[in-house]
């Protein structure tokens, strides 16, 4: 073994899986065609070596960093100009630089600096380069593209932020692969759990172990699964299977129910075809209550043995939820998303409460943690924090704290990437971010909504329909679903389609009218629409919420649009509606 100083460049393909469920054997030549075309006659040109080739990455290793970058950009506008006239989604990499120690062996390099350019690889947009801010200091006088500061970044296994830039190699937008619409895949939708034990207040938990077996079965880019946020619609009901395929056009569901005692939990469940209304195959299981996770994670693997057996078995590992080592930490985080999506003050405050006692109980739980960090994006943003900018940078620290215990967890790195640009206004990171989220999760219908806003401020309006339209399909019958309709609303605006801005908007209104920011929506597009008289009674009932609101405070803080045309027509649209400055 040897250890020496050098650059490190690491690649990785962007929605990998969702290519290889796509079309296996066109993907796989691809990546081949690209390797042996583009990136090892590039890295020999350079004078690097290919160290080695995972499935979907590549480890490389150069003399200086100037070789790296010059390979990493060369082999990034090599890539992007291939596949222009193939059918199928063209490969997108995202790759890290880095100069450090390495330790070299026969056929590998290990070290701290081939852990962080890996770490960092997970920040770099599609079709972009990020490099480390020894990197960018060596090379910032050769090269005459410009390099963004991402400021610094928390890596996970890292105690020390590490400052990062990126290298933007096109202005041409890179497509990210995602599950298309309305694709042909096994459809599920997991209905609640019968709560037979007779105590109410067991409601919440027979709700969270529906959420872990859907969001482990979210995971999968080979299955199309039901938000769970939607399928409370039938808690204490008994449909048929036939009516409950209608409705959310799928081809199965799985029902059941759950006895809880302080022992024991008894869960018995079966899987049913919505087509003929037949049960495909049954599971009891009686376990003591730290035992539950097993028998969540035997049921996620039931159904993918028998409804898209083609998963690989270490997909369905990274797509099962990472469990707590603390069942009374699971516990009160079952409480705590019981009461979430109440816009009822006191209620939501209840939700904190028992989120920070999962906490205590296990520090190292990431589901917890995701969601305080998103309660304390929707407390900010319902005005209700007596101390918004503290709030803000709680929120953004737990997203981040979250996403380093697991970086698989989708509502972490979604709920990461909207308060970015909510909170933060650092747009091209959230979109990052969403990317991540969607790829580990392409059925997580939040993730979908909450990609959605940002892409409006950013003035990709379509695009943020076409997002929560895809959200609303996951998830038709939500308990949130005036969030749903609000950025709906949103998005329309940002389209200059007004008529139907107003449509969602007041929809949204409709389902939950102490929503401050949909009734600002709905003002401005009736604003908009010339509809003054409207739009000043939806602004007056938007100011009975908010009091304390203030145009020019606003347009300093949480207005959110980047693009300037936008920014001045809402400001002006909210002034017409009698918003003060």
């Amino acid at each position: 073994m040897e250890r020496r100083l050098a650059a490190i460049a690491f690649v990785d393909i962007v929605g990998y899986s969702i290519l290889m469920a796509r079309d296996e054997t066109r993907t796989h030549q691809r990546w081949m065609a690209i390797l042996a075309r583009v990136v090892h006659p590039q890295a020999a040109a350079h004078r690097g070596r290919v160290v080695k080739s995972t499935g979907d990455g590549v480890l490389a290793e150069f003399p200086s960093a100037f070789d790296a970058v010059q390979w990493a950009a060369d082999v990034q506008q090599a890539v992007q100009m291939q596949g222009a006239d193939d059918p199928l989604p063209p490969i997108a990499l995202r790759i890290a630089v880095h100069v450090g120690d390495i330790i070299t062996a026969e056929h590998d390099v290990y070290g701290d600096g081939v852990n962080l350019a890996a770490r960092l690889q997970e920040h770099a947009p599609a079709g972009g380069i990020v490099l480390s801010e020894v990197v960018h200091d060596l090379v910032r006088g050769s090269i005459e593209t410009e390099m963004r500061d991402l400021g610094p970044l928390d890596l996970k296994n890292f105690e020390q932020p590490v400052r990062a830039f990126v290298l933007e190699i096109s202005n041409v937008q890179v497509a990210v692969p995602h599950i298309r619409a309305g694709a042909k895949l096994p459809s599920i939708a997991v209905l609640p759990l019968e709560n037979i034990g007779g105590n109410p207040e067991d409601d919440y938990f027979c709700d969270g172990c529906v959420e872990d077996i859907t969001l482990s079965l979210a995971g999968l880019r080979e299955l199309v699964v039901i938000s769970r946020g939607s399928t409370l619609a039938y808690r204490g009901r008994q449909p048929d299977p036939r009516e409950v395929g209608r409705m959310f056009g799928v081809r199965y569901i799985l029902s059941g129910s759950l006895r809880r005692s302080e022992r024991l939990v008894r869960v018995s469940v079966e899987l049913c075809d919505t087509n003929t209304g037949a049960t495909l195959w049954g599971e009891r299981s009686e376990v003591a209550p730290n035992e539950l996770f097993d028998v969540q994670d035997r049921i996620v693997t039931k159904i993918v043995a028998g409804i898209a057996p083609n998963v690989r078995a270490a997909e369905l590992r990274t797509a099962m939820r990472k469990k707590p080592e603390n069942f009374s930490a699971y516990d009160w985080t079952l409480r705590g998303l019981h009461v979430m999506h109440s816009l009822d003050k006191n209620t939501f405050l209840q939700a904190r409460d028992y989120l920070l006692k999962a906490m205590e109980e296990d520090p190292e739980f990431a589901m917890p943690i995701a969601w305080a960090a998103r309660w304390y994006g929707l407390w900010v943003g319902q005005s209700w924090s007596d101390n918004p900018e503290a709030d803000r940078a709680r929120a953004l620290e737990l997203a981040a704290k979250a996403i380093e215990l697991d970086g698989q967890n989708a509502l972490a790195l979604s709920t990461y990437g909207h308060l970015k640009s909510f909170l933060a206004h650092d747009y091209d990171s959230a979109l990052v971010y969403f990317e991540r989220a969607l790829a580990v999760c392409p059925n997580h219908s939040l993730a979908w909504l909450l990609s959605s806003p940002t892409l409006s401020y950013i003035g990709r309006a379509e695009q943020a329909i076409k997002n929560a339209e895809h959200a609303l399909r996951l998830s038709p019958l939500d308990r949130s679903l005036f969030y749903y309709y609000s950025l709906l609303g949103l998005a329309y605006y940002a389209a200059g389609n007004y008529t139907e801005a107003v449509k969602w908007a007041s929809m949204g209104a409709n389902e939950s009218p102490r929503h401050t920011a949909n009734m600002r929506y709905l003002a401005a597009g009736l604003a908009a629409l010339g509809r003054i008289d409207e739009a000043k009674e939806a602004g007056r009932k938007f100011l009975e919420l908010d009091p304390s609101f203030r145009l020019d405070t606003f347009e300093r803080t949480l207005q959110p649009f980047q693009a300037r045309e936008l920014k001045e027509r809402y400001i002006e649209h909210l002034s017409k509606a009698g918003l003060p400055n």
